[in-house]
């Protein structure tokens, strides 16, 4: 596809390396020319250096031709605009990123409508619901969810006294009582499809899915379940911080956030007068400790600085705070927090990067089984896509047993109304269901591209 990535700082950057990566043929642009340069060193792609929500830039980059133009520039006013004026000039679905919580309230929806915006984006909001779905189950490193929460995946560290070390998968369900699936496990650099008679080991990270229920009955039989935080301190007075806490404390959570910027502290008094919020400056480990660090459930570090967010985490993870969670955008800080033992870290740009690829492969395959949902795992080793059957017959009605999948492909979930089903050799797909796939080493854009 013809994708217009208009934006190219940190967010807008990333978005644009995973759409290459993707074959999509990409033109950057931005009103700056260094970002420009850096961009074409490393890709193969276009650069027009302008104003995003000029028509005379717009055109210059092709986007009466343009299938998606994504509108990723630090300003939600700028990208509205862009998403309206391409729109009218001729592209054919258009992305904008809206931060501003005033937007992302009731008026988002009207919004979208009258400015003809297909999707918008915010990478802070989406962040804080990550980060909200571990806390709510702190033993996972990673939570993914699928229509609507009726299904989960969950990616765990093993540890070398773990139950499920030394034992083939096959015995796993009969054993422990739960109706779950191993989907995927990462050892070292390598990322595997696991097969019944494949063997865990100590220190693989594993990929779970079952329902909500049925994973925490899982968790407590291994004896790996933590309780639900119920104390959390957040670092930084962020927006990722604002959504977050506003999530948490509908959840009964006692939230305490502490930022240096009295301008800042003041506004998130008023926002959220049930929180409490400290003025200071958290990066001081005095002022930690004064405020209750090794008493929280759970600590959540969201300065602008990824050095000082992954510091800090390991300084409450000295103090035994059960959960710690920094957010790195950085890729290569993020890899070296977890090498060097941090087990979670979360990065709003990865999280909007993903949800770029998904629509980018929707779009391309309107007319087949869709893309509904996709997630990265393990390192970017593996996806997880989900998606809504239609009548297909090269897969419907057909036990599993029956279908004759690619290698390294994994059917790990059909959800059929109300119904989450884990499935077996003799389950069926039929139209209307949706799919959950987990590939390695495979790029699919159809659920037929599961087939030989």
């Amino acid at each position: 596809m013809n994708i217009i990535v208009v934006g190219c700082g940190k967010i807008g950057t990333t978005i644009l390396e995973s759409l290459v990566a993707e074959g999509h043929d990409v033109t950057a642009v931005d009103n700056r020319i260094a970002p420009l340069n850096d961009i074409t060193n490393i890709h193969d792609v276009i650069t027009v250096c302008g104003n995003g929500g000029d028509c005379e830039t717009l055109e210059e980059a092709g986007v009466e031709k343009a299938d998606l133009v994504v509108a990723a520039t630090g300003s939600d006013e700028v990208n509205m605009l862009c998403s309206y004026l391409a729109k009218r000039m001729g592209a054919g679905n258009t992305v904008a990123r809206i931060r501003n919580p005033e937007y992302n309230d009731g008026s988002l929806l009207p919004m979208k409508q009258h400015l003809n915006i297909s999707m918008a984006i915010n990478p802070d909001k989406l962040a804080a619901q990550e980060l909200y779905h571990i806390l709510r189950l702190p033993s996972a490193v990673k939570i993914e969810t699928f229509s609507g929460r009726k299904f989960e995946m969950i990616e765990i560290k093993l540890k070398e006294e773990s139950p499920l070390v030394g034992m083939p998968l096959f015995e796993m369900r009969s054993k422990f009582k739960a109706k779950f699936l191993i989907c995927v496990v990462q050892r070292g650099e390598e990322v595997f499809i696991p097969d019944g008679s494949f063997v865990l080991r100590g220190g693989d990270k594993v990929g779970l899915t079952a329902t909500h229920s049925e994973m925490q009955k899982l968790l407590k039989a291994v004896g790996t379940i933590k309780k639900q935080a119920k104390k959390v301190m957040i670092l930084g007075g962020s927006r990722t911080a604002f959504y977050l806490a506003k999530r948490l404390i509908a959840a009964g959570v006692d939230v305490k956030i502490i930022d240096k910027d009295r301008e800042t502290c003041e506004h998130l008094c008023e926002m959220l007068p049930t929180v409490t919020v400290i003025c200071g400056d958290g990066a001081q480990q005095e002022l930690l400790m004064e405020e209750g660090l090794a008493g929280m459930d759970a600590f959540v570090s969201l300065t602008g600085m990824d050095e000082q967010n992954i510091l800090l985490s390991f300084f409450a993870a000295s103090h035994q705070v059960p959960k710690v969670i920094p957010k790195v955008n950085r890729p290569e800080l993020g890899t070296l927090a977890l090498q060097l033992g941090l087990d979670c870290v979360v990065s709003s740009r990865n999280i909007i990067a993903d949800l770029l690829v998904q629509h980018a492969r929707a779009l391309e395959n309107s007319m087949g089984s869709s893309v509904e949902t996709l997630y990265r795992l393990m390192d970017d080793g593996a996806e997880a896509l989900e998606f809504k059957v239609k009548d297909d017959l090269r897969l419907v009605r057909i036990p599993l047993k029956d279908l004759q999948t690619k290698s390294q492909v994994l059917i790990a979930g059909i959800l059929r109304g109300r119904d989450t089903i884990i499935p077996a050799g003799d389950d069926v797909i039929l139209p209307g269901d949706r799919v959950v796939v987990i590939t390695a080493g495979r790029r699919l854009n159809d659920l037929a591209d599961i087939l030989k």
